[in-house]
């Protein structure tokens, strides 16, 4: 019954959303607040893939409608917690009872998201720690709620993206959430983590603990930090040296280690005292040296000013199928991303560069039957756009043309 009346939550948000698409192709308006908080309501409470996906799309603010964006974004930061009594009967039943084991818990989480949230708790020992909880019967109802998520995710066809395109989007999102589930590699990834970062001072990442961790419930011991998303009224030296380690750690993920943390979700971050906290490593991809070279020869193209050179390096990547080639659009999106590559330190926090962004997304969306992003870089790219609005929330400020010279070079090498 409870299984029942999810699905038809799920199909109302999915027939609630719809309208407001369709109104919008039919030349009426859209009361976007009202459907952001809708979803935030209705998704808050039934967290899972339907969440999940709605934070996924909240990171693609440059191109949904501002006031949707603004109300998918407090998905990220506001979620509504799992009441305590559900989540001290999964406690319950992995440690027997809690209070032969700590000797406090907090009640309120720290942090909830799509598929858990994080409790703090001290041993009998005195040792803190943090406990990252699985929601009560998600598993169960994960593939119910993919099932509806697919149906939602076919309003996509109104904005010209093929079929295939979803189906691969679908597969990225339905994998990533199934490996959200198995706490067990998330605690292999910590610890493999721990190890290849252990020399650098800058980033900190907790150390899982096995002996009080399970299926459903990943221990860790405690780190303090303030929260990505909270830096933004800080001293602007804190954010800058947040900023300038970030950026560190994703170029020494991609180009030394051929992988990348695929849930750029600004509460998996935090600064302790100028150091980069990871809290959450329950989504990491591999990516191979071929696709890192194809997306900077598109990089290269790009601020080379060069249409033609874009739209090869585009057919290489699969990211542009039919005729005829959007080359005025090229350009003027190359005029726009150009800027952050200019010589010395460019500003991420620069509204002009988002603003033109923004003002190119309906001919994106207009040339979307030649321009589609390829099925096999999907996460890949949501990953990198979600890091990128994380810069920018810090308002880093980065020289990318002396941190991209090298790596241009690099992918310019035959072979």
């Amino acid at each position: 019954m409870r299984e029942r009346g999810r699905t038809r939550r799920l199909m109302g948000l999915g027939a609630r959303t719809g309208g407001a698409l369709l109104r919008t192709r039919l030349g009426g308006q859209a009361d976007w607040r009202a459907l952001g908080e809708a979803l935030f309501e209705g998704l808050s409470e039934l967290k899972g893939p339907a969440m999940k996906l709605a934070q996924i799309m909240s990171q693609w603010d440059d191109l949904l409608p501002p006031d949707l964006a603004e109300e998918l974004a407090r998905l990220q930061r506001q979620a509504e917690p799992m009441p305590w009594a559900s989540i001290r009967r999964t406690l319950d039943e992995h440690y027997g009872d809690i209070d032969t084991v700590f000797r406090e818990i907090e009640t309120r989480p720290f942090a909830s998201a799509s598929m858990g949230q994080v409790h703090r708790g001290v041993t009998l020992e005195g040792e803190t720690l943090v406990l990252k909880v699985q929601y009560p019967g998600l598993a169960e109802v994960l593939e119910g709620d993919l099932a509806q998520v697919r149906r939602l995710m076919r309003l996509g066809r109104w904005f010209k993206v093929p079929q295939a395109r979803l189906d691969a989007l679908f597969e990225e999102l339905a994998t990533s959430l199934r490996g959200e589930l198995d706490y067990h590699a998330e605690a292999e990834a910590l610890a493999r983590y721990r190890q290849r970062y252990a020399d650098w001072p800058e980033v900190v990442i907790p150390e899982p603990l096995p002996d009080y961790s399970g299926a459903r419930v990943l221990a860790m011991r405690y780190v303090p930090g303030t929260p990505l998303r909270d830096l933004e009224a800080t001293d602007d030296n804190r954010r800058q040296r947040i900023a300038a380690s970030l950026a560190d750690w994703l170029t020494e993920e991609l180009f030394t280690h051929g992988e990348l943390h695929a849930d750029p979700h600004a509460g998996n971050f935090a600064d302790d005292q100028g150091r980069l906290v990871i809290y959450d490593l329950g989504a990491v991809i591999p990516v191979p040296e071929a696709r890192l070279k194809a997306m900077l020869r598109l990089l290269d193209a790009t601020l080379g000013g060069d249409p033609m050179a874009m739209d090869a390096a585009l057919l290489e990547l699969g990211g542009r199928q039919g005729q005829g080639a959007p080359l005025s659009l090229y350009r003027e999106s190359a005029e726009a991303v150009s800027a952050l590559f200019a010589p010395g330190e460019q500003d991420f926090g620069d509204v002009r560069v988002h603003r033109r962004l923004r003002e190119l997304s309906p001919r994106v969306w207009a040339a979307m039957d030649r321009l589609q992003p390829p099925a096999d870089t999907l996460l890949l790219s949501r990953t990198l756009n979600g890091h990128y609005w994380n810069l920018v929330r810090l308002g880093a400020r980065l020289d990318m043309q002396a941190r991209t010279a090298p790596l241009l070079a690099w992918a310019r090498q035959p072979g």
